[in-house]
């Protein structure tokens, strides 16, 4: 079936290394476990900057001041979310129905890694995995694969140091599309953590291999008549040019009740965003795909004055995001599609129907079950919001990239954010580190 030899024979290898290093590290105690992942949190936290300067400079995405936030998100936040939690032993006890839960090791995890956020997608799956006792093999993708072997040595270094069997971190250093789908279907894989484009989800799901995916986002952002106007603005502008909009949870589309339509206007346009004119929304849209349907790499993760020099118009040079008004939602609509670049469709609406039926729509075009931003003073809105939208994160007045991953919000600290399974995922969580545990329940009769 697999006709590249050597990519069979470098995965073989990495899985057998891999299994002898977490059969002995699955016999670690809670003391020793929590040690190594609290040595790999403050060593790569000292390594933020370099590795977000590594990361930029190979894929040319997003930018280093947010890389390096990324980076710490990744090795202080998401350690801080997970450094208490039980994984040795007895993880829970329920005296009043007599249940004992024991966390069980998985085994070996495969964990694919996008380019739009490499350095802080391994420094993540990396600490889940070693608090949950997991071996875990990357797949990287090829346009970050400096930035992520780095970051992998980097780790696997630190804890061989502090006493860790070597192996328990590995990368495929050439990666090929052959050697994933191999390490994918492997039969001592145990889970594959999925982070990417939707072919590469997909075939994770296909593979056989118990699988966690995320689906691509396409955030719609409801800014609703009773809104703080100039607050909901000044987090959108934040999120959306946030590492030049390189996080799936970022904003992809205004919609506006059409009562505060000028002042959201206005304040957008004093936070230097550009309203394209329809024959310049007709040049930016038509780069922003490929003509196979796929996002245009190029835009990806680049400032809105390059996109729009790419497009061939011109804007001022402090312009932070161009934002389109469309009225039409669809395949062939761009504006209404998932736009990893600080690029926006503004629509606008005259009910608070319309405005959920518009939100609805935009994520069945593209992003079912990710992420969602309401911005309102209105408590019954909020729920009305939550009960009806189709994402499994519903954020409320604060910044879709951020509150998404749980750092202006208290979901999860997380990466890799689980759609559901309207959105092709097996999970709707923040994923985290009980994620990678099997639980073993002992129960008393009664």
């Amino acid at each position: 079936m697999f006709k590249d030899v050597e990519a069979v024979e470098v995965v073989d290898e990495l899985i057998s290394t891999a299994q002898k290093a977490q059969q002995i590290y699955a016999g670690f105690s809670q003391k020793q476990v929590d040690h190594l992942v609290a040595v790999v949190s403050q060593k790569l936290g000292e390594q933020a900057e370099k590795l977000a300067i590594q990361a930029h400079e190979e894929t040319g995405f997003g930018n280093v001041k947010d890389k390096i936030i990324k980076n710490t998100f990744a090795s202080e936040h998401v350690y801080n979310s997970i450094k208490d939690i039980p994984t040795v032993g007895e993880i829970k006890r329920d005296d009043i129905n007599q249940i004992i839960e024991i966390g069980i090791p998985m085994g070996i995890v495969v964990g694919l890694i996008p380019s739009t956020n490499p350095t802080s997608t391994v420094i993540f799956k990396a600490l889940l995995a070693l608090k949950s006792r997991n071996a875990i093999i990357f797949s990287p993708h090829p346009k970050a694969l400096k930035a992520i072997m780095m970051t992998v040595e980097m780790i696997e270094k630190a804890i061989v140091a502090e006493g860790a069997p070597a192996g328990l971190i590995q990368v495929i250093k050439k990666p090929t599309l052959e050697a994933t789908q191999y390490l994918m279907q492997h039969d001592k894989a145990a889970l594959i953590l999925a982070t990417g484009g939707g072919a590469m989800v997909k075939a994770a799901y296909q593979s056989g291999t118990p699988a966690i995916g995320v689906g691509q986002g396409n955030a719609p952002t409801y800014i609703e008549k009773t809104a703080n106007v100039k607050e909901a603005v000044a987090a959108i502008i934040e999120s959306k040019t946030f590492d030049y909009g390189t996080i799936c949870a970022s904003e992809q589309s205004l919609v506006v009740d059409k009562e505060i339509c000028k002042d959201v206007i206005k304040a957008l346009e004093d936070k230097k965003a550009y309203f394209l004119s329809a024959e310049e929304a007709q040049k930016v849209g038509g780069i922003i795909m490929l003509e196979n349907g796929g996002m245009n790499p190029a835009i990806v993760g680049k400032p809105a004055v390059f996109v729009a020099k790419l497009s061939g118009i011109e804007v001022p040079e402090d312009t932070s995001v161009l934002i389109a008004k469309q009225t039409n939602i669809g395949k062939e609509y761009p504006f209404s599609r998932e736009k990893l670049t600080p690029v926006l469709g503004f629509y606008t609406v005259e009910t608070w129907e319309e405005g959920m039926t518009t939100c609805n729509a935009l994520l069945a075009n593209e992003g079912a079950g990710h992420t969602a931003i309401l911005h309102t003073q209105s408590d019954e809105r909020v729920f009305d919001y939550g009960l009806q939208i189709t994402a499994s994160r519903v954020l409320i007045n604060t910044l879709g990239a951020l509150g998404a991953i749980g750092f202006t919000t208290k979901l999860a600290p997380s990466l890799t954010l689980g759609c559901g399974a309207i959105g092709g995922s097996s999970t709707t969580d923040n994923v985290s580190v009980l994620n990678l545990l099997n639980i073993k329940r002992i129960a008393y009769g009664v």
